[in-house]
């Protein structure tokens, strides 16, 4: 059935007035949906929605379909709301399947689909509008940071529906932010969230992205690139000679520095002493001719910017020209000490050892034998001290020759 210019006014009472008086009789009944289905629907703003009332074993009932203000949008296969946007999909016995072009936030709410039983059934389909929010906004306190501070950024996603939630990443690890809601005066949601967080200098360049998460849009986000001042790091490197530095030789180190900003100056320095008089300074590397021992010491390389000072030391140990002479370890870099004599350490140490047992062996040997001879010519003399004159004094002795009842032997 459809509705012409000509339409009679019959015609425009039974679609108005009859759904109308129905739905008043309705609510006189609880309301049963067990053979009215439908489903809810969610839609970004501007797209298409569609509305379906399926009905399981129509007895030919007539299906209606109502707007949230209960105005009649399709009556079966008639449109009476003059609202172009409805259009008609699909009209069956079992079916009324209309779409929504252009939605509007304005469209949002509960959507009716009636049936005419008795009594009547009613099944509510919602429409949900979904507006994505604008694109995020990072804004950070400071344009650079200086390593050990704290920063703190702060990222914004305006006019939503529903409200957005926002995360955060440092390059692969995601960090935890302190979000805020705000809702506008036309039922939008504004989201903002601060995050905090101490950097070091291995932050400098990773980048910290801002992720939104809306169901109306997906891998949405905005990102900023860390800048972190941090002071020198330096290294002291040994360009030449390989080895040991020996007599002689001539000898270049090279002072490795990186900052950021770059160091603006490099400067060598000899701890407690003054630098070689012929010892010449190239920008970052020191270069000393003729080696000698006279310029032993602990060289110092000095950088900064405008974060900080930093320094390296080189210890150098200028060693003979004979080969005698690698008795010692030949790094010299500050920390590490003077040069060592491991291997000829040990040798020494175990020959010491054995010098020593050896003269304790003989010692106690000498005592040994010395103690039993005193005691053999102790007992020999004995005997003699009460002789009368010297030949009475052999006879008597002990050892001496026989003839005596007293004499005694020792055998040791």
């Amino acid at each position: 059935m459809a509705i012409t210019g000509n339409g009679s006014l019959a015609t425009l009472l039974f679609l108005f007035v009859i759904p109308a008086a129905l739905h008043k009789g309705a609510a006189q009944y609880p309301v049963q949906s067990q053979n009215l289905v439908t489903d809810n629907v969610e839609v970004m703003e501007g797209d298409v929605a569609v509305i379906s009332c399926r009905v399981k074993n129509n007895d030919d009932s007539v299906i209606q379909l109502l707007n949230p203000n209960r105005q009649t949008i399709y009556f079966r296969d008639v449109r009476p709301l003059k609202d172009a946007r409805f259009q008609l999909v699909n009209f069956s016995d079992n079916e009324l399947r209309v779409s929504l072009s252009n939605v509007s936030l304005s469209d949002e709410g509960r959507y009716v689909c009636q049936l005419y039983t008795d009594p009547p059934q009613e099944a509510y389909a919602d429409i949900t509008v979904l507006i994505p929010p604008g694109n995020p906004i990072i804004e950070s306190r400071e344009g650079q940071v200086i390593e050990g501070n704290e920063t703190e950024m702060t990222c914004t996603a305006m006019g939503s529906k529903p409200a957005a939630t926002i995360r955060w990443m440092k390059g692969d690890k995601e960090l935890q932010g302190i979000s805020k809601v705000e809702e506008t005066y036309d039922h939008m949601f504004t989201v903002t969230s601060q995050l905090r967080f101490i950097v070091t200098k291995e932050d400098d360049g990773v980048p910290v992205v801002c992720i939104v998460d809306h169901p109306a849009v997906k891998d949405f986000q905005a990102l900023t690139y860390l800048v972190v001042h941090y002071k020198p790091e330096v290294k002291i490197i040994v360009e030449f000679p390989d080895g040991l530095p020996r007599e002689g030789q001539n000898m270049e180190l090279s002072c490795q520095a990186k900052g950021k900003p770059h160091p603006q100056q490099i400067n060598w320095v000899k701890v407690d002493d003054d630098l070689p008089s012929h010892a010449l300074i190239t920008g970052p590397d020191l270069y000393i001719e003729n080696l000698n021992k006279t310029y032993n010491g602990t060289y110092r390389c000095f950088a900064a910017n405008s974060v900080g000072e930093s320094y390296d030391d080189y210890i150098l140990y200028v060693y003979d020209t004979t080969p005698s002479a690698e008795h010692a370890a030949h790094d010299s870099r500050a920390g590490e000490g003077a040069p060592r004599a491991v291997d000829h350490a040990v040798i020494g140490g175990v020959v010491a050892v054995v010098v020593f047992a050896m003269l304790c062996l003989l010692i106690i040997l000498g005592r040994y034998f010395a103690r039993h001879k005193g005691t053999y010519f102790t007992h020999e003399a004995k005997g003699a001290d009460d002789a009368a004159d010297a030949d009475t004094a052999i006879i008597n002795a002990e050892g001496g020759h026989n003839n005596s009842d007293e004499k005694k032997e020792y055998y040791i």
